[in-house]
């Protein structure tokens, strides 16, 4: 599961490099991952995601509860 954020789902997607001259050539969108901690106060014990920018925005707004719980819904989050 690598390189994959365990909230969103983003993960690494292919595109194209477009020169000056319009030639293209393949390249590759990473998702912009962070491993961070989060203190989950309905388990009081801490847990490890990989997330994205986009996926740290979802838990400040949601809690990271109510996001796991929203991501495992989604079959992003198969391992707490």
């Amino acid at each position: 599961m690598s390189r994959v954020c365990q909230i969103t789902g983003k993960k690494v997607i292919s595109g194209n490099n477009v020169s000056h001259s319009n030639k293209k050539t393949k390249r590759t969108f990473k998702p912009n991952l962070k491993i961070k901690r989060f203190y989950v106060p309905e388990w009081d014990e801490w847990v490890v995601l990989k997330v994205s920018a986009a996926g740290l925005r979802t838990i400040d707004k949601k809690g990271v509860y109510q996001a796991m719980v929203d991501a495992a819904k989604d079959g992003n989050l198969n391992r707490w």
